[in-house]
Order: C-alpha cells, then sequence, then structure tokens
C-alpha cells in the first residue's frame, strides 16, 4: 500500500508512520511543524519507502500517483496546544479534514480519521461506548478541540454517505510513550518530566478524577488493525485500565525515587472527572486489546524522557 499520514511529525503520526513502514507499506508525510518535530522522524530520512513534505493540509493537498490510504492525524492534540492556539485546532478539524477527505475522494483511498475520546466530553455515561453522544460544552475553552473533532467526524461520514468514502473513525484515549514533548501539558509528561528533575509533581484538584492510559505501541497496532478492518464507523482504541491521576502520580514517584512531592491546582475549566473506554467493538472486530500494563509502559516513558533532558 501507499498511505499519506498527515501530522506524521508529531507523536502518535510518527509512531503510525513507523508501523506502515514495518508492514511494508510506502509512507507519504505532511506536516506544517506547528505542534510535530522533525526529530521525531528524522530516522527516516533515508528509507526509500517514506518521502516528506512540509504543508499546511488546511490548504489544498496535492500529492502524485495514487494512494491507497489517507490518515489525518494532523491537530493541535494537548490543552496547553489547543488553548494556544484555539484558531489553527479549528481548521485543521474542519478545513484539514475537508481537504483529506476530498484527497482520499480523489485518490478512491480509505480514510482514517483520528479522532478522541473528548467528543464525549465530561461524560455522563461510564465507560463510554461509541454509542455514546457526549456531553461537551461548545463555549468553554476546551470546546474548539473537542467539537472541531465532532464536526470532523460528521464530515467523514457525510463523505461516506454522500461520496461512498470507504472511512474509518478512530476515538484515541489517553497515549502516552516515547516522541511526547516535554511541556506538552500532557498528565504524563508532566509528571514524568517533573519527577526527573525532583521538582514537586502537579496535580490538579485532590487528584480523584480518573483516566485511562494506552502505551504508544499498542495503541498505533490498534489504529493499524482499524485502518486495515472492514468497519465504518467510531471505534475507541484505548486501554480500559482505568486510574485515579492520583495514583498516576503516585506511580510516577515511585518509579523514580523522587522526592519532589505533590503540588495542587485548581481543576481547569470542564476537566472530564471521568474517562475509559469501553473496547467491547475493538476487541470483536480488530481482535485487539493492550498488553502493556501502566508500569511497565511508565518505565519506558521516563527512561525516554531522561535520555532527552540528559542531551539538553
Amino acid at each position: 500500500m501507499r498511505v499519506l499520514i498527515t501530522g506524521v511529525a508529531g507523536f502518535l503520526g510518527s509512531h503510525l508512520a513507523d508501523r506502515f513502514l514495518a508492514g511494508g507499506h510506502e509512507v507519504v508525510g505532511v506536516d506544517n511543524l506547528l505542534t510535530g518535530s522533525l526529530d521525531n522522524i528524522d530516522h527516516l530520512f533515508g528509507n526509500e519507502q517514506f518521502i516528506f513534505y512540509k504543508h499546511d493540509v488546511t490548504e489544498f493537498i496535492h500529492v502524485g500517483g495514487d494512494l491507497d490510504g489517507v490518515l489525518h492525524f494532523a491537530s493541535p492534540a494537548s490543552p496547553v496546544d489547543y488553548l494556544e492556539l484555539p484558531i489553527q485546532t479549528l481548521k485543521v478539524g474542519s478545513l484539514g479534514t475537508h481537504k483529506a477527505l476530498g484527497l482520499a475522494k480523489a485518490k478512491g483511498a480509505r480514510f482514517l480519521l483520528a479522532s478522541t475520546s473528548e467528543v464525549y466530553g465530561d461524560p455522563e455515561v461510564h465507560p463510554q461506548p461509541e454509542t455514546y453522544w457526549g456531553h461537551v460544552s461548545s463555549v468553554g475553552p476546551r470546546g474548539v478541540y473537542d467539537e472541531a473533532k465532532r464536526f470532523a467526524e460528521a464530515l467523514t461520514m457525510a463523505y461516506h454517505r454522500y461520496h461512498g468514502v470507504d472511512t474509518r473513525i478512530a476515538r484515541i484515549f489517553n497515549t502516552y510513550g516515547s516522541r511526547m514533548r516535554q511541556h506538552d501539558g500532557r498528565v504524563v509528561s508532566n509528571f514524568c518530566v517533573q519527577a526527573l528533575r525532583g521538582e514537586p509533581l502537579t496535580l490538579y484538584g485532590d487528584g480523584d478524577q480518573t483516566r485511562s492510559f494506552c502505551y504508544v505501541e499498542d495503541e498505533v497496532e490498534g489504529l493499524y488493525r482499524l485502518f486495515h478492518a472492514d468497519y465504518v464507523g467510531p471505534m475507541n482504541i484505548g486501554n480500559p485500565g482505568e486510574f485515579t491521576v492520583r495514583q498516576l502520580a503516585d506511580l510516577v514517584l515511585e518509579l523514580t525515587g523522587s522526592s519532589g512531592g505533590i503540588r495542587h491546582e485548581p481543576l481547569p475549566v470542564d476537566d472530564p472527572k471521568v474517562r475509559q473506554p469501553d473496547i467491547t467493538l475493538a476487541r470483536q472486530k480488530l481482535d485487539w486489546e493492550p498488553k502493556i500494563e501502566l508500569r511497565e509502559g511508565l518505565t519506558r516513558t521516563l527512561a525516554y524522557f531522561a535520555g532527552v533532558m540528559e542531551q539538553e
């Protein structure tokens, strides 16, 4: 296959490129490097099966030759990013999705949208199945990301129903691992970097809010299988193991031996109280579920951040 991945220089996009190349496929990577980094794909530039274009996907996308797949992963994806870049986040979710779908339609390619568990908002149903419509504030500060992805899902299904584009929608839950940025504002990267520096871990609220953490290797395998599966529509790809943020903090402190302790800050606006995927559909349709436990994944992630920080 020859596939195009938008956001290829990002955390997930770069790992996804690795997975497709390992599967023997050609990858055309596109990224405007707003939040992505060439460091994430530097190891791919000697690979004849990989080509990279610096391009903003909110503008018309032209790629010569055939394409079998378009995987749309371009978007600011952490609270720090989409609160600082609200307009760009809305544009890549709307205009960027429109341009990527247009390319898939023109090439007769399969399209996979990287959606998010944020479409469920602050959920009133727990755990969250794909049939749940969500509980989202369209005007809150997080709405720029939540609604961009909800619109992207609607547009994807419209292209499927009206134009016959073969579509997939992955609702991605909290993912962590190598190539996360140190200061991207996500809870795992925050805790890892703070603990390695001996600083207090910033805990918002009392830490009783829950999250489900999927190691990137597991997440990408689920995404790869979804792309190849015969299933149209949203599918949760995440780890159903549920932990409080306080439990995560305690585990990071244990693994690092940090004596920095914990510093409490007020909860951000519209911060979800719970988040856990129901992955029944992924188990049935993809024969997939995560394998890497949180302790092992955090150990690997801490080793990655320690190596990055040594080079500073």
